[in-house]
């Protein structure tokens, strides 16, 4: 039996505003407009946590759903995340979660999680992360506005 490789495909779901009319990812407010497209009822139901891609100007490319887990939390695998901000060429990318305790106050894991995603992917693939938004139904709270990245 032959080893065989698996083709993954990063692909922009339909559904979602138009990459290129919603512009450059340049703000925390722009960058959360445009993830919170990724919830609907379910933000306040169970946690879960996507990435955007974007290019140098902060104009996303694609994006992707890392990982879905229950109402306090979910597991996201590092190697997941370099493997979508590689395949994409990637610049830079956006961390986005949500927390549906309603709670914006970020965990020492979310904390320790952005170390770890931005530190592989600025040392092996010269990728930034650009910022972390964590989402709840009204408000949200950015790493990179509050000096966390």
């Amino acid at each position: 039996m032959k080893n065989q490789v698996n083709r993954y495909e990063i692909t922009l779901k339909k559904t979602l505003e138009s990459v290129e009319s919603f512009g450059p990812l340049n703000s925390s407010d722009k960058a959360a407009a445009f993830a919170r497209q990724f919830y609907h009822e379910n933000i306040e139901l169970y946690e879960s946590f996507f990435i955007v891609m974007c290019n140098n100007n902060l104009t996303p490319k694609a994006w992707a759903k890392i990982s879905q887990g229950g109402t306090v939390g979910t597991i996201v695998d590092v190697k997941i995340v370099a493997k979508y901000a590689s395949d994409s060429l990637a610049d830079y990318i956006f961390l986005v979660h949500n927390h549906p305790s309603g709670k914006l106050v970020p965990s020492a894991d979310d904390k320790k999680l952005t170390e770890t995603i931005a530190g592989a992917l600025r040392l092996f693939l010269s990728t930034r992360v650009a910022d972390h938004i964590i989402l709840t139904t009204d408000d949200y709270f950015s790493f990179h506005d509050n000096g966390l990245i």
